[in-house]
C-alpha cells in the first residue's frame, strides 16, 4: 500500500511559509500536492492566496491548528485530500508550536498517511531570539531571505550552535527545490516543452533567478545488499549539506531478505517495506550542496555486505526502529 507523506512547514510569522508553499505548488509539475493551511484569525488571507492556485486546499480558519482542533479533526481534514494527492503539506500558523504539529501528524490513525518530516523556515532578515524551542523538532531548516541578511554564514553557525548537525538550506523568496521535501512524479519527455514548462521558464526569466536544481547536486548510487549496521551508521553521520536521500535499499540478512524504500528530509529518516517490482539491488539518489561525491560513493560502497550469512539477524533492528 502506497503511503502518502505529510510534510509540516512551520516558522514564525512573516518567515515566508506561504511564499514557499506557493513556490512548491508552482514547481510541482505533475505531482498532486494537497495543502492544509492553518490560518490564525477571522480572515484567511494566506489561505486565499494559496487557494488561487489549487482547488484542493483545506483552510482551517477556526484558530491555531495545534490547539484548536484535536487529532481526529486533523485526520478528517487529511482524509479529504488523501485519495487524490501524492503528498500533503501542512502549513502551520506562525503562532503554532512545531512540536505540537509534529505530534498531531504522527498520531494520525490513517494507515495511508505517514509523517514526512518538519521543515522550519527562519527569517534571515529578522532572526528570532527564541529560535531554540522551535529547532528541537526541525528536520530541515530553510534560512529564507538571505538576500536581506548581512552575514548568512553567521546565522547558519548560530542555528548549528542551537541544534548541532541540522541541515540548513539558504533560500530567497522561499525558492526551494521541491525534491528536497518530497518525490515529484517523474516527468515524461515528448521531445518538446509543455505549456507548464514554458510558463516556468518565463517566470524564471522574469524574476531573474536561476533554476532551483542549478543550486543543488545529486549523487546516484547502485549496488547490492547493504549491511544494516554500517548503512544506518552512515545515515546517522551523513555529511553536512546532504539534504535529501531517496530510493530503495536491499538488505540480505538471514530471515530478512527484504527491499525497503528510504525517505529522508534533512535529519528525518523513514524506511518502508517495499515490494519486489524491480531489480533486486540498492538504488539511491542523494541531493545536497557542496557534496564530496567520491567520498559519499566510497562510504556507501563500504556498506556493502559480501557475506550475508555471517550477519546477525538482530542487526535489522537498526533499520526497523526507523520503520514507518
Amino acid at each position: 500500500m502506497r503511503r502518502i507523506p505529510v510534510v509540516v512547514v512551520a516558522g514564525f510569522l512573516g518567515a515566508g511559509k506561504t511564499t514557499l508553499l506557493n513556490h512548491l505548488l508552482a514547481r510541482a509539475r505533475g505531482t498532486r500536492v494537497g495543502v492544509v493551511v492553518n490560518d490564525f484569525g477571522a480572515i484567511g488571507i494566506d489561505a486565499m492566496s494559496v487557494a488561487g492556485q489549487v482547488d484542493s486546499t483545506v483552510s482551517l480558519g477556526n484558530g491555531c491548528l495545534c490547539c484548536a482542533i484535536d487529532v481526529s479533526e486533523l485526520d478528517e481534514m487529511l482524509a479529504r485530500l488523501e485519495p487524490r494527492v501524492d503528498v500533503i503539506v501542512v502549513e502551520a500558523s506562525g503562532l503554532a508550536e512545531p512540536q505540537a504539529m509534529a505530534r498531531m501528524v504522527l498520531a494520525s490513525e490513517n494507515p495511508r498517511l505517514s509523517y514526512g518530516g518538519l521543515v522550519l523556515l527562519v527569517d534571515a532578515a529578522e532572526f528570532p531570539d527564541d529560535l531554540a524551542r522551535h529547532l528541537r523538532v526541525a528536520d530541515l531548516v530553510v534560512l529564507n531571505k538571505v538576500d536581506r541578511a548581512a552575514d548568512p554564514a553567521a546565522l547558519e553557525a548560530e542555528v548549528d550552535r542551537l541544534k548541532p548537525g541540522v541541515p540548513v538550506v539558504r533560500a530567497e523568496f522561499g525558492r526551494v527545490d521541491p525534491e528536497l521535501l518530497f518525490d515529484p512524479r517523474p516527468r515524461v519527455s515528448h521531445g518538446q516543452l509543455s505549456f507548464e514548462d514554458l510558463l516556468a521558464e518565463d517566470e524564471d526569466a522574469a524574476d531573474g533567478h536561476e533554476h532551483d536544481h542549478a543550486r543543488y547536486e545529486s549523487v546516484a548510487f547502485t549496488g547490492g545488499a547493504l549491511n544494516p549496521v554500517r548503512f544506518t551508521a552512515f545515515l546517522d553521520r551523513r555529511p553536512r549539506g546532504l539534504y535529501r536521500i531517496k530510493g530503495f535499499v536491499l538488505f540480505d540478512v538471514p530471515g530478512h531478505r527484504q527491499r525497503f524504500s528510504l525517505h529522508t528530509v534533512g535529519a528525518f529518516l523513514r524506511f518502508e517495506r517495499s515490494a519486489w517490482d524491480g531489480p533486486r539491488r540498492t538504488e539511491l539518489v542523494l541531493i545536497g550542496t557542496g557534496l564530496d561525491t567520491a567520498a559519499i560513493r566510497a562510504e556507501l560502497a563500504a556498506c556493502a555486505e559480501d557475506d550475508p550469512a555471517s550477519v546477525n539477524p538482530q542487526s535489522m533492528l537498526e533499520v526497523l526502529r526507523h520503520l514507518a
